[in-house]
Parts: C-alpha cells; sequence; structure tokens
C-alpha cells in the first residue's frame, strides 16, 4: 500500500533520512521544514529516489500558529495521512539554572509541543485509514538525562512519556505509535565535535529501523526502538 507520509524536520539528518527511506519504497512525501531552500533541495532528492510525489511546507515548528497553518495545509490537500514521523527537534546545551531566560520553554515547544500539535491536528484523518502510524523520534536522553543538557532531557523524556500515552489513545481506533530513540547520530548536532565517524550510528540505520517497524503485520507495534552506538553513549 502507497501511503501519505509526513516528515517533519525533514530536509537534513535524521528526517531527511527517514523520508529518504520512504521515498524509495515508492510513498508520497509531505515533507515540513523551516528553510524552504533546503525543502527544495530536499525535495529533488527525494523524487529522484523514488517518491510518487514531494510537497514541501515550510514552518517553524517552534510557533503553533505555523504549527496550525501547516496542519491546515495537509489537511487541506490530502483527504488520508498514513504516517506522521515527529522528527522535528533542537539541542541547545547548558544547565537548566545557568541557561539563558526562555531556552526552556523554547525546548519544550520545538521537541514536544511540535509533535502534540502536529499528532494532534492529523489524528482525525489517520484514524480513518489502515496501518495507520505515529512515530516520535525521541532519545537516548529521554531515559537518561545530560548533565550538560538538562532542558533538551526534560523535553526528550517529556516526549517519551507523551509517545506512551499516545499509545493508549491509539488503541481503539487501530493507530500505532512508535518511541524512536536513536543514541549519538552522525548529523548536523554533533558539528564541529572531534569524534571518529566510528562512534556515531549512520542516520540511515534510523531510517532503516523506522521502515522495519512500520512494515511487520499490522496486528504488532514496536512500541520503542532504542539504538546506540556501538561503542556506546557519547
Amino acid at each position: 500500500m502507497k501511503c501519505n507520509v509526513v516528515v517533519t524536520g525533514a530536509s537534513r539528518g535524521i528526517g531527511f533520512a527517514v523520508a529518504h527511506k520512504f521515498a524509495a519504497e515508492g510513498h508520497h512525501l509531505i515533507i515540513v521544514a523551516r528553510n524552504p531552500v533546503d525543502l527544495e533541495k530536499a525535495k529533488g532528492e527525494l523524487l529522484k529516489a523514488g517518491a510518487t510525489g514531494v510537497t514541501p511546507i515550510a514552518a517553524d515548528l517552534s510557533n503553533p500558529q505555523s504549527i496550525a497553518e501547516c496542519v491546515t495545509k495537509i489537511c487541506s490537500t490530502f483527504a488520508q495521512i498514513h504516517i506522521l514521523v515527529n522528527n522535528a527537534g533542537l539541542f541547545l546545551g547548558g544547565t537548566m539554572m545557568e541557561e539563558p531566560a526562555g531556552q526552556f520553554q523554547h525546548l519544550l515547544n520545538t521537541n514536544v509541543l511540535s509533535a502534540y500539535e502536529m499528532t494532534r491536528g492529523l489524528w482525525e484523518s489517520m484514524k480513518m485509514v489502515p496501518r495507520a502510524h505515529v512515530f516520535n523520534m525521541c532519545s537516548i536522553a529521554s531515559i537518561t538525562a545530560y548533565a550538560a543538557g538538562g532542558s533538551y532531557s526534560v523535553a526528550k523524556f517529556a516526549l517519551l512519556g507523551f509517545s506512551k500515552s499516545l499509545r493508549l489513545e491509539g488503541l481503539s481506533c487501530g493507530v500505532r505509535v512508535s518511541a524512536v530513540l536513536p543514541g549519538a547520530t552522525l548529523t548536523d548536532s554533533w558539528a564541529g565535535v572531534d569524534l571518529p565517524t566510528a562512534r556515531f550510528m549512520d542516520p540511515k540505520d534510523v531510517a532503516e529501523a523506522v521502515y522495519m517497524a512500520y512494515s511487520i503485520n499490522e496486528h504488532t507495534v514496536m512500541e520503542e526502538i532504542l539504538m546506540r552506538p556501538i561503542l556506546g553513549d557519547i
């Protein structure tokens, strides 16, 4: 079955890798990110990969109004959404008691409320289709707090909690919900870090895990997908 797949934070990193995997399997992608130029570049690559179509939507998912406009665009264009990958996120380091004012709220908005509002806006559409699936891109930080990234950890803990609660709400209507908890993955978040690539996971591996979780029997759900570099956490 070919699906309409929404991926947020899709212009690079894990989000792009996930979108690319679904494109290679012949699905239609609705990709969401802030930068229109990056979205157009991603669109071209996804079409080359085999997507049946690509709909780019530029939106700042840390802004509730922007999320509402994004959801309206999606729902006015597509009668059905089969898969939602809530990948949009942001890491900002620092201790909670010394970070700049507003950083805590900004991380909550970007990493948690964006997933909540996107899911809430598309939920009715997803309830009506077979094999509907929501993926929330959590983190190892969802289960192990970062000493130098307290607010980020709080946000990721909250996203895992959201996933667990949403899983229960999806039971009665057949919507599967999976929390993805990757460890250090080689994306722009690690730019400038002086470590060998062998210490990181490849975003493509996360994408493969997501697609496998979607592809298994519709009567089964991978509630949590925990992935770490073979050499352990950084």
